[in-house]
């Protein structure tokens, strides 16, 4: 009975204890829901995109490198044997796909009172079209300024109508519009729309000379970032007038329209023109066409693709010392009495080779250069092998959009920011030309493989995608020309 007495009182307190108890535990609870969403938001805020990496520079413009990993040590080999993998070449397809024929023609169409027959005017002969360009063109040629109407128009293979733009006059500011007009491969068209105001929040205009351009890249440094400077040497040489050698001792220049860029995109040159200042005559030209699926490139208001020779200039060399092919292995002479592999190499005797020399395949382009000359990237890419590979001595491999690779050996050094997974911006110097692994002197072994084939740049059987104006992409181009360009009076 006693134990019954004082039951309720020990309930009652057992009661309190539980509640002292649950209590305690949900804190802890709500405390650690609170670490948990707390360690959350950390872990969302650290995926956040991280800022370029730059190089060691005197110009304090220069983002020519992206941190995409964490430090890594220099690889060997052992990174990707596939790298490393001698492929056949009749796997290369697509070589020579492309628009061969493509061109561009521009101008500026004096206006008339039947403005709507514009299409038949530049040469285009799509009957469908010009009914549809008619119909969609009622209220564009209500805005016209000037005394003509700017356009640009592209033409593939066979005559084919690729893509046309036209402006609201030959005049730039907030007010400029431009439409253009393309073919869609599943019948109909498409138009888009595109206004200057929009665009130039992001574009800055700058003028340099022509000679400082072509002979002191020095003053070039004060005005764009580092890495523009060689890709602008190189575009420059490409489309400078040959039935022009004394311009440089003129007052040209070259007009630039630059996007100097963010943490979230490269600094990228749009559109470069050489000008006569005293008469506005443009020389020359060329822009710059961003592709998703392969690297971007640059190409003439002609339609003449320039990218070829970005991609075969890895840097100033002297010479190239040797190029694709077969060459002789070192120390491999054998006597007349060797065995089967002197038979074959006395078959090629007759053409003024050594008996008994067995040859290799020499997969790459030699650069004969001195020691510590500049080596920078030919195109945007990825860092997928940094360090020492046997044969190749100090060896950088960049990936690059479409399945391409580019390869640089022989280094005597490596860009000392430059680390495994890094993003890097074409003209960024990468290394230092050397004489490591199986060199016998100072040169830059470069190689180009497009899905591990060996691709021989300097061939002109071979039309990478790389070089050629696809379908699809004269639109973005015709665009450009008329958005970025000085405009045509008529």
């Amino acid at each position: 009975m006693k134990k019954i007495a004082q039951h309720p009182f020990i309930l009652k307190k057992r009661g309190l204890q539980l509640l002292v108890a649950c209590t305690f535990a949900l804190i802890q609870f709500i405390g650690i829901g609170v670490f948990n969403r707390a360690l959350a938001q950390t872990t969302i805020d650290n995926k956040k995109p991280q800022v370029h990496k730059r190089t060691h520079s005197q110009s304090t413009k220069q983002m020519g490198l992206k941190d995409l990993s964490s430090r890594a040590p220099a690889m060997s080999m052992s990174l990707n044997p596939e790298l490393f993998q001698r492929k056949s070449a009749n796997s290369l397809t697509g070589d020579i796909d492309g628009n061969l024929d493509y061109r561009i023609e521009r101008g500026c169409l004096a206006r008339s009172f039947f403005e709507d027959n514009l299409p038949a005017k530049v040469g285009i002969t799509d009957k469908p079209f010009s009914e549809f360009f008619k119909e969609q063109t009622k209220t564009f040629f209500d805005h016209m300024r000037g005394n003509c109407i700017p356009y640009a128009v592209a033409f593939g293979t066979r005559n084919r109508f690729d893509s046309l733009s036209i402006m609201n006059g030959p005049i730039q500011d907030s007010k400029t519009e431009i439409w253009t007009f393309t073919p869609l491969a599943a019948g109909g068209y498409l138009i888009e729309q595109d206004y200057l105001k929009d665009e130039a929040k992001r574009f800055t205009e700058i003028d340099i000379s022509l000679r400082d351009v072509l002979y002191d890249p020095r003053k070039v440094g004060d005005k764009l970032p580092v890495e523009l400077v060689w890709e602008l040497n190189s575009l420059i040489k490409q489309i400078y007038p040959e039935d022009s050698n004394s311009l440089e001792n003129t007052n040209s220049v070259v007009r630039l329209i630059v996007d100097f860029g963010d943490r979230e995109h490269w600094a990228q040159i749009w559109a470069a023109e050489i000008i006569d200042p005293s008469n506005g005559e443009v020389f020359s030209s060329a822009y710059w066409l961003e592709r998703g699926d392969i690297p971007g490139g640059f190409y003439t208001a002609t339609g003449e693709a320039l990218e070829r020779s970005f991609w075969t200039n890895p840097l100033s060399y002297r010479r190239i010392s040797r190029g694709v092919g077969q060459v002789p292995v070192t120390g491999s002479r054998k006597s007349s009495k060797s065995t089967k592999s002197t038979v074959v190499a006395s078959s090629k005797t007759k053409m003024g080779n050594p008996p008994g020399q067995r040859y290799r395949a020499h997969m790459g382009i030699d650069y004969a250069a001195p020691i510590g000359t500049p080596v920078f990237s030919v195109a945007n890419g990825k860092v997928v092998h940094l360090g020492y590979s046997g044969a190749y001595g100090n060896l950088i491999v960049l990936e690059h959009a479409g399945g391409y690779h580019t390869y640089y050996a022989h280094l005597s050094s490596f860009n000392p920011e430059l680390e495994m997974g890094n993003e890097v911006r074409r003209g960024v110097e990468i290394g230092s030309v050397g004489t490591t692994g199986r060199s016998t002197g100072p040169h830059l072994h470069f190689e180009l493989r497009k899905d591990g084939v060996y691709v021989d740049p300097y061939s002109p059987r071979m039309q990478l995608d790389l070089w050629l104006m696809r379908d699809g992409d004269s639109s973005g181009l015709t665009r450009e020309i008329l958005l970025l360009g000085t405009p045509i009076k008529n």
